[in-house]
């Protein structure tokens, strides 16, 4: 789950080969999405958009008021008394919390990036004949030859165990856009799976 919560490397731990690494490409890809699908505001037929992009936007609000307080506060006076102990060429604690720092600030940005796509969020762009954000599938699986339900949802809210599969995900990617009788074949970590779209329920028809 690329959740709202902390998915970055502890503090004072990261190191800058993977610093980026870290900021993954799903967030990218999410707010793609939900740009391309949801745009624009709120007060469709459904209350369960606003409810849900709510919920996630006062995590991401809790997320960015620590970081901030970390980027403005402590990482300030944890470089200045790293910069007292002399010889910055050499100084571990130094040079972790510039990286820590720099990851804030990337990771701030893209907290706000967030928010701000998901304020343009309207159920009116999403689609009522097809899988898109918030729409419900029942899938037959041939590989593992068993029905399975699956719920669209954003990469904050996704978890596997539940059935709740994020768009920017595998699954999630191939199955958006698809109607009944479609079939989408999915490469996952396991190796491939061939879906077929049996029963689709999307936000509008659960308003």
């Amino acid at each position: 789950m690329v959740a709202a919560g902390n998915v970055f490397p502890p503090r004072h731990t990261a190191k800058r080969t993977s610093l980026y690494s870290c900021l993954s490409n799903e967030f990218v890809t999410q707010s793609r999405i939900i740009v391309g699908c949801l745009r624009v505001t709120f007060g469709g037929p459904s209350t369960s958009i606003r409810s849900m992009t709510e919920q996630i936007k006062k995590k991401l609000a809790e997320e960015i008021s620590t970081l901030e307080h970390e980027l403005n506060h402590e990482l300030p006076k944890e470089l200045k008394k790293a910069v007292a102990m002399g010889d910055l060429s050499e100084n571990a604690e130094y040079h972790m919390a510039k990286q820590r720092q720099e990851f804030v600030r990337a990771r701030l940005g893209q907290l706000k990036q967030r928010m701000a796509d998901l304020s343009m969020v309207n159920m009116s762009n999403i689609p009522k004949d097809r899988a898109a954000i918030g729409s419900t599938l029942v899938v037959f699986d041939s590989t593992k030859d068993e029905k399975i339900t699956y719920k669209l949802v954003t990469s904050e809210e996704s978890d596997v165990t539940k059935g709740l599969i994020s768009t920017s995900s595998p699954i999630g990617r191939a199955l958006m856009g698809k109607k009944v009788g479609d079939v989408s074949e999915v490469v996952t970590p396991t190796g491939k799976r061939e879906l077929e779209v049996l029963k689709l329920t999307t936000i509008h028809d659960e308003a």
